[in-house]
């Protein structure tokens, strides 16, 4: 078993198929092949499936372990690059789309101040679709809602933050000098599906005013919601950072509701492993940008005893 064998066949996987993979390889499709094949004979296993143009249940194994050996692998010249007090190499950052909007920019600016030789790759998705990619080694640090499911990711919380109702200027609520969390009973809203860190707490506060949220509709991805709800496709409870800026008054409000509770980002990572130095610097980016932001309305620094382990440092 090599790493040209392994290589070959995470491109397959990326990639779906041999010849797409040959094309991502810039090479030709039989070296993929025999690259595949020869690592087959090897575990005594078949990896692909070539009728059905996909990885057998063992070839996802291999695939999986595989990105993790690829990453360390790919640690390893930005550990030396360290040693001479040089930080070089990629580091891939997922970020939950409301975070993302603001985090970014500044993320990206001192970044390129601080480590130019840092190639920073940011993928926006929800945390559901993040933590597996952490878990894939396909990322290596994801900004997330908390809590985290598992044992096999670590985090550690950046900011707490405010909760807001969006509703259309006319909603009945707009009116009331001050908005309860049981005056949401019977109100449909635009909500993220169970089983989601965010629902979860906005379902706990309903259960606390002893109220049962009604959805309109479940949308995976609170950029998603805050921008339906923005353009008066229904009433939704985001995060304040989601509806950035001064309210358009003629299209929508945002209201303080009592008894929602702030949502808790944090930063995660895989518990196994060593972050690249690329990683961590883009971590202690994250910190030291969080633990100073003052500007945004409705961002609070965290408060204690909530998240997992601490990311190593």
């Amino acid at each position: 078993m090599d790493l040209r064998q392994l290589n070959a066949l995470v491109a397959v996987a990326d990639h779906g198929g041999f010849s797409a993979a040959a094309d991502a390889l810039h090479t030709v499709q039989s070296n993929v092949s025999t690259h595949v094949a020869r690592l087959e004979a090897e575990l005594g296993v078949t990896l692909v499936d070539r009728h059905a143009g996909r990885l057998t249940d063992e070839g996802a194994v291999v695939v999986a372990r595989a990105r993790r050996m690829a990453s360390e692998v790919e640690g390893v010249t930005a550990d030396l690059a360290a040693l001479r007090h040089e930080i070089i190499g990629p580091a891939r950052l997922g970020m939950i789309g409301t975070t993302a909007r603001w985090l970014v920019p500044r993320v990206l600016d001192m970044i390129n101040e601080r480590h130019p030789g840092v190639h920073l790759v940011v993928v926006e998705a929800t945390s559901t679709s993040l933590e597996p990619r952490l878990l894939s080694a396909s990322l290596d640090l994801a900004v997330v809602n908390l809590p985290i499911p598992g044992q096999d990711l670590s985090s550690e919380p950046l900011f707490d933050e405010d909760l807001v109702l969006v509703v259309p200027p006319d909603h009945p609520l707009v009116s009331r000098p001050h908005v309860e969390m049981a005056d949401l009973a019977g109100v449909p809203l635009l909500l993220p599906p169970p089983g989601t860190a965010f629902r979860g707490e906005i379902d706990a506060a309903a259960t606390a005013a002893g109220i049962v949220l009604r959805p309109l509709a479940e949308v995976d991805g609170l950029r998603l919601i805050a921008g339906m709800a923005m353009e008066g496709k229904g009433p939704a409870v985001v995060p304040a950072t989601g509806v950035l800026g001064p309210s358009d008054r003629e299209r929508w409000r945002a209201l303080t509701v009592r008894g929602l509770p702030r949502r808790r980002v944090g930063v995660a990572q895989r518990r196994r492993g060593l972050p690249a130095p690329p990683a961590r610097a883009v971590l202690e980016v994250l910190r030291e940008i969080t633990s100073n932001t003052t500007d945004l309305r409705g961002v609070h620094p965290p408060s204690m005893g909530l998240g997992n382990m601490p990311v190593a440092p």
